[in-house]
Formats: C-alpha cells, structure tokens, sequence
C-alpha cells in the first residue's frame, strides 16, 4: 500500500509544479503600470503571496494574469 501511494504522489507532483504558473510566453508584453500599482502589487504580494486574483482585485482594471506577468517580469 505505501508503495502505491508513494507511486501516486510521483506521477501528480510534477503536474502540480508545471501548473504553478500560467503565464504564456504569447503574452510577454512590458506592462505599464504607475508608481501606485506596483507599490500596491509588491506589498499585497508581501501579505497574500501568489495569490494574484485577490491582488488583481485590488486594482481596478488589472486581470490576475496582468498581475502575475508584471510580477514575474521585474522579478525574473
């Protein structure tokens, strides 16, 4: 039985990883962002995390995957 389990947790780990991050590479755009969103941005990610939709709901206009791309642009 714990060998099965330990077979499941192998084949599921690696989608997990691959799925962290939803951004496609079609989409690599420079984002214009003020001053005030990207203070906004960097401090809800402080508090929240990768949480980016409840971020985004935060910013008027702002989609969760502009968020994410942004983030993942000045942090790369």
């Amino acid at each position: 039985m714990d060998k099965h389990l330990r077979t499941k947790q192998t084949k599921t780990s690696p989608i997990v990883a691959s799925s962290a991050s939803q951004v496609s590479s079609i989409e690599w755009e420079a984002l214009n962002m003020n001053q005030e969103e990207e203070d906004l941005v960097c401090r809800m990610h402080k508090l929240v995390g990768d949480r980016w939709e409840l971020i985004a709901g935060r910013i008027p206009g702002r989609t969760a995957q502009e968020i994410e791309r942004f983030w993942v642009m000045k942090n790369n």
